[in-house]
């Protein structure tokens, strides 16, 4: 019972506590350029956890090769191939099965490979010394908190287009505002955990 107990404190601590947006500020180039239409942030939270979940399995299974070999200094630019390469499986795959979604993710979608938070959970997964269950779990329920995360703004940012807003604040700046009010908000959680 010990086990549930702090396996749920660690998932709670990802996706709240430790946020990757609004903690971390890791992926901030996606959270605001996709973050303009709830479905479309969806499927770009959907495909971050799936990039994630796999990235933390895979790079946890390569570091284990690395360390073996005394290769340690290799781990950042491996984890950059494997991540580059789900990427590329990830935008083929919604490329096929959702032209629209692919559409609107748009250059969003392959610059994944570059989003610090993809990169990141596989470095915290290596400084942490997690096994390989917790190293999935800590990528697919970060993830999970970038999608709460991106998915919460978007809701934000649609109900602000019909809101009376002061002309220099429109667009960008009044993002900007809403982004550091949830981030305080995220900053609650804090004490949870």
């Amino acid at each position: 019972m010990e086990h549930v107990g702090k396996f749920l404190l660690f998932m709670v601590s990802c996706v709240l506590t430790n946020n990757f947006i609004f903690a971390k500020f890791y992926g901030i180039c996606p959270f605001l350029g996709v973050s303009s239409k709830v479905e479309t942030a969806m499927g770009m939270g959907l495909a971050v956890t799936f990039v994630m979940g796999l990235a933390s399995l895979f790079t946890w299974a390569v570091y284990q090769l690395l360390a073996a070999a005394g290769l340690e200094y290799l781990n950042t630019i491996s984890f950059i191939l494997i991540i580059a390469g789900l990427v590329q499986f990830v935008e083929m795959f919604i490329k096929k099965s959702s032209p629209s979604l692919y559409k609107s993710l748009g250059i969003y979608l392959p610059l994944i490979t570059t989003n610090c938070a993809v990169l990141g959970v596989t470095l915290v997964n290596v400084q942490e010394s997690y096994g390989v269950v917790y190293s999935v779990f800590n990528g697919i329920f970060s993830a999970l908190g970038f999608m709460l995360a991106i998915v919460l703004m978007a809701g934000v940012r649609e109900r602000l287009e019909s809101s009376k807003i002061p002309e220099c604040l429109k667009g960008f700046p009044i993002s900007l505002i809403t982004a550091g009010l949830m981030s305080i908000a995220f900053l609650g959680f804090s004490g949870m955990v």
